[in-house]
């Protein structure tokens, strides 16, 4: 079940990423990334110490479009704007419909809409931010749904472990989409990304109805001896069908505010790696297609990495009496501050690509070690409403992913000489805020509005 989840987020993150490769290609001129190379005074220089040669030309009768940073932002942002809406209506309701239906039909919703991206771009840009909007509102509900199957599947032990094994397809959605997608790019032009990984969304959509199940109970193939274990092991999480949302006490809730307002942060953070990382290769150091995508998705595959270890080594740590509240401010320590103290050098040590796809790598790789704190802290501190807060605390978040492209891209545009500073000074101070929040008032104990003695009505 990790797994099948584990290539669900694949897919969907894929699907969300490959236009932040693509766009190197379908922008036709390089006027507005020069603009935004504020890093370097002279030529840059490649990691064997000499000029870069210049792009090399991309196929033939591929479409290509003048967008300024700005615009390129809007178009980056646009997505997180449907997933906003549906990540936490869809963990309540895949916690009522069921996770195997939510998800499923936000595979195929998702997918379809990727095959029309294309299309969409030639329509214009408001038609390509349409279609990206609404493929948001599709996938918001894979991501968000999802959650509520470990409710019922994931012993509280191994919460850790499992859950950044399934996380962990984020990164590697990344590394795949950014590192094929610029193959893809430089030999068949940017058009053909969007239909093979539509296509293999297709593929993954029709696996996830075969194999997933929302209840060991009614899994077809599970032994009777890891029936018994899990649900033995949840008897004291597992409530009635009924689950009244205990709003009023939630909103009131400074463990649960610290674990979002942190996540927001965090988020803001995984943003600008996601979507800026090709662009910033690219502006600085004027790397073909090809290559700039091998350097851009190296780093994800890192943090893919890292997260299934970190997971693993939170849970060993359970198993030498650490507390739980430790292990996860921890786990959101060394994913939150070397990696934003990492992004910030970026401008001041960038005499190679090799340095700088060194630092990004280190960064965006300690970034997943979040992946046993913040984001699976709902599963602590309210089990019966983990799909909801969940998946409210990701809708919260991704706030920060539509607020940073559209941000980036303003100081971009208005900042030639120091705009790459000034993005990646204000991703450290938004995140050392919201990590000094959660170490402050995050817990990782049950709580009483949690608890189903104290069920509240609204």
């Amino acid at each position: 079940m990790a797994y099948i989840t584990l290539l669900s987020n694949v897919t969907l993150m894929a699907q969300n990423v490959i236009i932040n490769i693509t766009m190197v290609a379908m922008v036709n001129s390089t006027d507005h990334q020069s603009q935004v190379n504020g890093s370097t005074e002279g030529l840059p220089v490649d990691s064997f110490g000499g000029p870069n040669k210049a792009p090399e030309r991309l196929p033939a009768r591929v479409p290509t479009y003048d967008w300024s940073p700005q615009i390129q932002g809007i178009i980056f942002g646009s997505i997180n704007y449907g997933v906003m809406l549906t990540l936490a209506p869809s963990g309540y309701l895949a916690g009522r419909v069921g996770t195997k239906r939510v998800v499923g039909a936000s595979l195929f919703g998702s997918s379809f809409l990727i095959l029309c991206t294309p299309l969409a771009a030639e329509f214009g840009v408001v038609s390509l931010i349409i279609t990206r909007i609404v493929q948001g509102i599709s996938q918001g509900s894979g991501l968000g749904g999802q959650f509520a199957l470990w409710e019922k599947w994931i012993p509280p032990h191994e919460r850790s472990r499992l859950c950044t094994i399934a996380l962990s397809g984020m990164p590697l959605a990344s590394f795949i989409a950014i590192l094929l997608g610029g193959l893809i790019c430089q030999t068949y032009g940017w058009p053909l990304v969007f239909y093979i990984f539509g296509g293999i969304g297709c593929v993954c959509c029709i696996l996830w109805f075969v194999l997933v199940y929302d209840d060991p109970v009614y899994h077809p193939w599970i032994s009777t001896s890891e029936k018994e274990y899990i649900i033995s092991s949840l008897v004291q999480e597992v409530s009635s069908s009924k689950k009244f949302l205990p709003i009023r006490a939630m909103s009131k809730s400074l463990p649960l505010w610290s674990m979002i307002l942190c996540c927001f942060s965090h988020q803001w953070l995984i943003t600008i790696l996601m979507v800026y990382t090709p662009t910033y290769i690219s502006s600085v150091y004027n790397v073909n297609i090809r290559d700039n995508g091998i350097f851009s998705a190296i780093p994800f595959f890192v943090a893919g990495v890292v997260g299934i270890l970190g997971g693993q080594l939170a849970d060993f740590l359970l198993t030498k009496s650490f507390r739980l509240i430790t292990v996860r401010k921890m786990a959101t320590v060394l994913g939150v501050l070397p990696s934003s103290a990492l992004i910030v050098a970026l401008p001041y040590l960038n005499s190679s690509c090799t340095t700088t796809v060194a630092l990004l790598t280190i960064s965006c790789g300690l970034t997943s070690l979040s992946q046993s704190g913040i984001y699976i802290n709902a599963l602590d501190i309210a089990p019966r409403h983990s799909s909801f807060l969940i998946g409210a605390s990701r809708g919260f978040a991704y706030i920060a992913a539509i607020l940073t492209p559209a941000i980036s891209g303003y100081l971009l545009s208005q900042d030639p000489e120091f705009g790459w500073r000034n993005v990646f000074l204000l991703v450290f101070a938004i995140n050392i805020l919201g990590l000094i929040f959660f170490l402050i008032f995050g817990e990782a104990n049950v709580q009483d509005w949690a608890k189903e003695r104290k069920l509240t009505h609204l």
